[in-house]
């Protein structure tokens, strides 16, 4: 490997976050267009699994993650478990993810108090993502899956007692 390619690489493994290519180029003293070229390489070179790791491209910036070779491997060895969250952020978690989409009205009607800095919480972490203007809809992200172990949403369990309350006309 190029030891700009390791540079780069070694820089995304330390960051452990999303990192844009401006603030790599800084970073790395190189021009943006060039570190553009530089994380396509590294990207190819990454692409067969041969490393364990994969490039990823999320909220305008690239990060590392586990190859999708790897996955189950990392999840039988490590057994991740879903972050620490609030109960108000698990209940509004809960109720995006079975009633998506839906909007904040549905959201604070089944909640029965507001949810708008809750699901500013949610936003920030990647969980759930926001569509429309008015109103605007929530529904979950595939980081919710990847971070609660689900393949898909139909591996959600049952709503606790059966069903959510009906809020849909």
């Amino acid at each position: 490997m190029k030891p700009e390619l390791a540079a780069l690489l070694a820089v995304l493994f330390a960051a452990g976050r999303a990192v844009p290519p401006a603030e790599l180029a800084r970073g790395l003293e190189r021009e943006e267009a060039e570190v553009r070229e530089l994380l396509a390489e590294l990207e190819r070179h990454l692409a067969e699994g041969d490393l364990g790791v994969a490039l990823e491209h999320v909220a305008g910036g690239v990060r590392l993650v586990v190859h999708p070779r790897y996955l189950e491997t990392v999840r039988r060895a490590l057994k991740p478990r879903p972050p620490r969250l609030s109960r108000a952020a698990l209940e509004t978690l809960a109720i995006v993810a079975y009633l998506q989409p839906v909007a904040k009205a549905e959201i604070d009607a089944a909640r029965g108090r507001d949810s708008g800095a809750v699901l500013e919480g949610l936003l920030e972490r990647g969980l759930i993502a926001a569509e429309g203007k008015h109103p605007r809809r929530y529904r979950t992200t595939a980081r919710f899956l990847e971070l609660f172990g689900l393949e898909s949403l139909e591996e959600l369990p049952p709503p606790p007692g059966g069903e959510l309350p009906a809020m849909r006309d």
